[in-house]
């Protein structure tokens, strides 16, 4: 960083994120940032090698510089602000750390909190709260996801808030936009309806395998949360289908159902997908429903156990784009709903609707960013 630093004496914006998702928020506030100021340099911190490790091995648009942000103790903290020197420091949903935030103020550096996503059962209103509470009260800004942050927050006496909502939409459409191409794919699939599975848990083949097995006319496209064989191995042995790793596979293949076991792909080929099932849900978390919809893909998955968490699935229900399951005969249910042509069309056009009306959050971000400082 200090040699990073030297070759860049200009003041630097800090932007943290703590792994991967959270840097998927950020990425839209970063290219707003550069598209307004080209020459300003960005950094942009880790605490999780999930966001690391897979950033620094290419390049990252709009970002200057990566690094992991030192545990959150008192001299580290002091000299990581003092050696980066920020004009201002953005934290993305949730990833705030006492003493990086006091060696922030005590310099007179203001920082901002965006895409955040407030509960009652966070440790920000628990029985320490008036602690965890410190870290947003010194906060220039708050940008949140939802209006039930906003309010949470003032009943707590923190009014230095705005509902700017998910810098994900921005992100995803963004994306739909210009995915990356796979023709090779495109010639495999034909004419045939796809179904991409994104993020698959055990919990989630064990619903989709019988289902899969009885509609052999889709391509079935797979990526699984885990990439090691053994979990796409047993799968296999449980398809009456054709399957193939993508690994290797070529497009002359016949096979019905593709494992894509890279990491990389998942978030572009939603755009074959005539529907798509996002898992996670049963396990550790529901994985982002919102790349589907980007794409205009009605999207399932599975029951959230904590819905307050995922406040976009939701929505995606509330909407009409997004459907819910629980067992393997919900999923065959909604999916022979979607067989119905109008029942399909208004799933999409409720995805694009939706997505189209939650764009803007980065612009609304920086433009009060750059009201309230030097930006």
């Amino acid at each position: 960083m200090k040699k990073f630093k030297k070759s860049n004496p200009n003041p630097v914006i800090w932007v943290h994120a703590a792994s991967l998702g959270e840097y998927e928020m950020a990425k839209p506030i970063i290219s707003e940032i550069k598209g307004r100021r080209p020459l300003q340099p960005v950094v942009v911190s880790f605490f999780s090698p999930s966001g690391y490790d897979p950033s620094i091995k290419k390049s990252q648009p709009g970002v200057d510089f990566l690094t992991y942000l030192p545990l959150d103790r008192k001299k580290w903290a002091e000299e990581f602000v003092r050696i980066l020197n920020p004009k201002l420091a953005i934290f993305i949903k949730y990833d705030l750390w006492f003493f990086h935030l006091e060696a922030l103020k005590k310099r007179g550096i203001p920082y901002f909190l965006a895409s955040a996503n407030f509960r009652l059962d966070q440790s920000y209103f628990g029985i320490f709260g008036s602690f965890f509470r410190k870290n947003l009260e010194g906060m220039r800004w708050i940008f949140t996801q939802n209006e039930e942050s906003v309010s949470l927050l003032e009943k707590y006496g923190i009014r230095q808030a705005s509902r700017t909502g998910d810098t994900r939409f921005d992100r995803v459409a963004s994306h739909a936009s210009q995915p990356k191409s796979f023709p090779e794919l495109a010639a495999w699939i034909g004419v045939k309806p796809v179904v991409v599975v994104g993020s698959a848990w055990e919990e989630d083949m064990n619903l989709l395998i019988p289902l899969m097995n009885e509609w052999p006319d889709y391509r079935w496209i797979v990526a699984p949360h885990d990439i090691s064989p053994e979990p796409m191995d047993q799968w296999a042995g449980q398809l009456i289908l054709n399957s193939s790793k993508y690994s290797q596979w070529n497009p002359h293949m016949t096979n019905e159902v593709l494992f894509i076991d890279n990491i990389g792909m998942l978030s572009s080929l939603y755009q074959f997908a005539w529907v798509a099932y996002v898992g996670g849900a049963f396990g550790k978390g529901l994985h982002n429903i919102l790349e589907p919809l980007g794409f205009g893909v009605p999207v399932i998955f599975g029951i959230v156990n904590k819905a307050s968490k995922f406040p976009e699935a939701e929505e995606s229900e509330k909407q009409g784009c997004g459907f819910s399951v629980n067992s393997s005969e919900d999923l065959k249910w909604i999916f022979a709903q979607l067989q119905e042509p109008d029942f399909h069309k208004k799933a999409q056009e409720a995805a694009n609707s939706w997505v189209t009306s939650n764009q803007g959050a980065a612009k609304k971000i920086v433009s009060k960013i750059q009201e309230m400082t030097e930006l």
